[in-house]
């Protein structure tokens, strides 16, 4: 039986590319983003494996909703790659933009936590996996950031999840990468990971046999 991947932030980047990769790979897609023209396009090119969801991750009703429009439409949840995500455009604290830190955590930590709480209950009947965006920012400490603070957290609740989810057979990955070239820069970094490079780890913590639960995947550029 072909298995469900629900993905967030799923319209460029490395959320594309996950889609794309996990499709070749035989799963349904179910991509969720804000941007519809664009989820479209993806869903289109994947063909039937992909449902495009227009769906805001910081609204948790509409993370629910969505939740429920998966499983209704491909019967089941095997996997979740919680992967949106934003930063700011002022570094440190003095001169932060704290409007900008309430949008940013709202994204980074509450989307992850409603994307998990909804969809718990459905990977428990499968057994099923979550998967999550941290960084190398939430690996090291950086002066003064509070991107990398959110990306801390990421980080820690994936390992408490993980084991939460041991308990039913269940298993939880951080993917923690270093530079990627995505629209998350101004600039391309076509020097540094591409967003095909976690999208393969992602892929490859999914085709673990059930007997290996990889908790962390840690990659960085190799220039």
């Amino acid at each position: 039986m072909t298995k469900t991947l629900f993905i967030t932030g799923a319209s460029s980047g490395i959320g594309a590319a996950t889609a794309r990769a996990a499709a070749k790979a035989a799963w349904n897609v179910s991509l969720l983003a804000r941007s519809k023209d664009k989820l479209d396009e993806i869903a289109e090119e994947i063909g039937d494996r992909a449902l495009a969801i227009e769906c805001d991750v910081t609204d948790r009703a509409a993370v629910e909703a969505a939740v429920g429009t998966t499983v209704e439409t491909f019967g089941a949840l095997d996997a979740v790659f919680a992967n949106a995500g934003t930063g700011t455009s002022k570094a440190g604290v003095e001169q932060g933009d704290p409007d900008e830190w309430h949008t940013m955590i709202h994204l980074n930590i509450m989307a992850v936590l409603y994307t998990a709480h909804a969809a718990l209950p459905e990977l428990r009947k499968t057994k099923g996996h979550f998967i999550v965006t941290g960084s190398k920012a939430g690996r090291d400490h950086l002066k003064g950031s509070v991107y990398g603070a959110t990306k801390w957290f990421v980080h820690g609740f994936a390992g408490n999840l993980a084991e939460e989810m041991r308990e039913w057979n269940g298993r939880c990955t951080v993917i923690s990468p270093g530079m990627v070239d995505t629209p998350f820069f101004e600039e391309p970094k076509p020097g540094k990971l591409q967003p095909e490079d976690i999208a393969d780890a992602v892929v490859f913590a999914l085709g673990q046999r059930e007997t290996s639960a990889i908790r962390e995947i840690h990659l960085m550029p190799n220039d």
